[in-house]
Formats: structure tokens, sequence, C-alpha cells
């Protein structure tokens, strides 16, 4: 009986670190996977800025305003700086320091009905997974956004 009892101590002793070999391989994978949902879930929330901002900016720029008596639309510079007022509210860039410009671009209107276009492109710098040894990834995506509207009539 005695020796049974040695017998299956050893078994249990040399099967200690058996857990802690199991845990050092498998740890990588899930510090890729938890890094990984983190950058996924940055670059959804900046798509929805993005999203919202190009709204924005379209939004404001259908609106005819009353300048001195004449209705005019919004300039393609005012319409940007809505768009990048816009994102400047929303942290689109909280990691990153100095924030990169997003090119916005108010396209040329269509005769009837009249649409305006505003499309914001914005480059996605990957924080955590290029860093990682070994995995070759590429360092950006460039995400798009793009809002058409109908404009109102111009007042008249």
């Amino acid at each position: 009986m005695d020796d049974d009892r040695k017998q299956a101590m050893k078994i249990f002793v040399s099967a200690r670190g058996g857990s802690a070999v199991e845990f050092a391989l498998i740890l990588p994978v899930l510090i890729l996977i938890l890094f990984g949902i983190v950058e996924f879930s940055l670059i959804m929330y900046d798509k929805a800025v993005i999203t919202n901002a190009s709204r924005e900016g379209a939004r404001q720029g259908i609106i005819y305003r009353a300048v001195g008596g004449v209705y005019s639309p919004l300039t393609v510079t005012e319409i940007q700086t809505a768009v990048v007022n816009y994102l400047n509210r929303s942290h689109l860039y909280c990691l990153r320091n100095p924030p990169p410009v997003p090119s916005v671009e108010p396209l040329p209107d269509t005769p009837s009905p009249r649409m305006l276009t505003v499309r914001v492109t914005y480059q996605y710098n990957f924080l955590i997974i290029p860093n990682i040894p070994g995995v070759n990834m590429v360092n950006h995506v460039d995400l798009t956004s793009e809002t058409v509207m109908r404009m109102e009539p111009d007042g008249t």
C-alpha cells in the first residue's frame, strides 16, 4: 500500500508544472486575441465617428443661410470646418499626438435635384498589432464615409 501511495504522489508532483507550461503556450495566443479585439473596436469607433462627421458636414452644407438678405449655401471651407469641428469634439484622435487631419471633399452638385456629397477619408494607424514581433501586417487602414443629401431650394 505504501508503494502505491508513493507512486501516486510521484505522478501528482510531476504533473504540477504541466499547467504552467500549458499556460505559457496559450498566453501569447490569448494576448493576441485580446489586442485584436481592442484594435478592431477602435477601428469600429473611428468608422462611426467619421460617418457621423460626414453626415454633419452634409447636413450643414445643404441648408441655405440668409446673409444680408441673400440666401447662399455654405462654402467648401465652411463644410470642411464643420466636419473637423465634429471630429475634434468626438475624440477621434484621443490616442494620437499630433492628430492627423482627415481629408474632406464636398463634391460638385448635380443639376436637378441638387445633391451635395461629402466624403471623409481617414487613415487609421494601428496602435498595437504592427508592434508585435513576428506579425507582418500593414500599418494602417483607410476608412471612408460618404454622405449624399439633397439641397434645399435656394429660398427665392
